[in-house]
């Protein structure tokens, strides 16, 4: 696996031969320019990790290549060369961003360890600003309820092993913030974390995506592109939607998984890759694979760890803190400093099934704190926003005379053929929704004395 990828760019065909050698021998991937015009092209072009730029060049100077770059926002690292260059050369180009400047003649020494140094620079630099990015995000992993209690202890025990994992989840649970974590706390950690959505990408891009692919290999593909594979070596990938992935690169995904190797689309060299995959999903992979939606053997690769993200109807004791630490971020991002929420809100908000889930409550609160048209958030403004049927309902439930286990058996029933008829009387689908086994449910219709309609399958 190539430890970097450098463009060597100098006039003298002699020092870019023993410049590739030497970087080539250290395990780095090298390409050379003799010139600003195609130094320039390759640069914007390609994906490199840093250059090596010359300041005289026949059809240029470097200093002003690189300015042209910086201006054109092109963040590639570059460490300036030259035999002969001034004081004022040297601070033009400090000032314009280059991280070093070599003497020629050249140590390979020092020549190497610029370059070891600057690719480790960079790339700690990355991750660090992801992580900033992330940082609040990281924070809205909240709650204090026993569910999530269980959560944050089975999910540190995981991130310190290097297994796969597979997080589940109602959309808008956090599956994506419990994978970061993962990552964040994991050995890894000081390596890169990639993602992919595989239900946002075309069929026939998710091979290129994952794996990479060699200019030419495809109408299209005009330079070469390492894949999510590629750049995670040494930390974690994300597989968002896993459940969406065509079964055909299902199949590759698992021989990449099994072996810890892969070949970009349209190459033929076999690269090594040390990645830890973290999969997550919102469908039932178990069912899937029985439809034959999903490989048996590609889920059982992923679900070495499982970790099933509760809904938020399971853990409403942690809705008042979720709200709170919400309105907090809105009144930063929307200039409303004084609005709040009022107990009876609160109230309202708890009561709420939130079928989005976290997702849901964070959106409801930031329209709340934007249209709010005072500082004070009440009960009618939660109802207004989630609209009247959401109203919770106060009355009708108790009659004098009617035993306690009469009347909550009969709110049992319709809650029971609401779910069914929200579900299309699907029984995993309602089972899942309401938090029970299949079993369970099957057993509570009869008892209720509702029918029950068998699924399809």
């Amino acid at each position: 696996m190539s430890r970097g990828h450098v463009l060597v760019v100098d006039d003298e065909a002699a020092i870019l031969s023993t410049l590739k050698k030497a970087l080539s021998l250290e395990g780095y991937k090298v390409d050379v320019a003799g010139g600003a015009k195609l130094a320039e092209s390759r640069i914007r072009d390609g994906n490199y990790d840093m250059a090596l730029l010359d300041v005289a060049l026949p059809d240029g100077d470097g200093v002003d290549l690189l300015r042209r770059l910086r201006e054109a926002g092109v963040t590639t690292p570059v460490v300036m060369m030259s035999g002969h260059a001034t004081i004022d050369t040297a601070v033009r180009a400090t000032q314009l961003g280059a991280l070093d400047f070599l003497e020629k003649p050249l140590s390979t020494d020092r020549l190497l360890l610029v370059v070891e140094n600057t690719i480790r620079l960079t790339r700690a630099e990355a991750e660090a600003e992801a992580l900033r990015a992330e940082a609040g995000y990281f924070d809205e992993i909240i709650g204090t309820s026993e569910a999530m209690r269980a959560l944050s202890e089975h999910l540190t025990r995981t991130a310190r092993s290097n297994a796969s994992v597979l997080v589940s989840g109602e959309r808008g649970t956090g599956k994506e913030l419990v994978a970061r974590a993962i990552h964040r706390l994991s050995p890894r950690s000081k390596g890169p974390m990639e993602k992919l959505n595989c239900a946002a990408v075309p069929a026939e891009l998710i091979e290129s995506e994952l794996f990479g692919h060699e200019a030419g290999a495809f109408t299209g593909a005009t330079k070469l592109r390492r894949g999510k594979f590629e750049r995670a070596h040494g930390g974690t990938l994300f597989l968002d939607e896993v459940g969406d992935m065509p079964l055909a690169m299902q199949a590759k995904l698992l021989r990449v998984l099994q072996e810890n190797e892969l070949e970009r689309v349209g190459g033929n060299e076999t690269l090594e890759v040390d990645v830890r995959v973290v999969a997550a999903t919102n469908k039932n992979l178990v069912e899937a694979c029985e439809s034959g939606e999903f490989r048996a053997d590609l889920y059982d690769r992923l679900n070495v760890v499982p970790l099933t993200l509760p809904p938020l109807r399971a853990r409403r004791d942690d809705i008042p803190s979720l709200a709170e630490h919400f309105v907090a971020l809105a009144r930063a991002s929307h200039g409303r400093p004084g609005v709040n929420l009022t107990p009876t809100a609160m109230t309202a908000l708890t009561g709420h099934s939130f079928p989005g889930n976290v997702r849901e409550l964070r959106n409801l609160i930031e329209r709340l704190v934007i249209l709010s048209p005072d500082d004070s958030i009440d009960d009618a403004d939660v109802r207004a926003a989630l609209g009247m049927s959401s109203t919770p309902k106060t009355t009708g439930l108790y009659r004098p005379g009617v035993p306690l286990r009469v009347l909550m058996e009969e709110a049992e029933r319709v809650i029971v053929q609401e779910a069914l008829a929200t579900h299309g009387n699907q029984m995993a689908a309602t089972a899942r929704a309401l938090g029970l086994e299949r079993s369970h449910l099957y057993k509570k219709a009869k008892a209720l004395g509702l029918r029950q309609d068998r699924d399809p399958e």
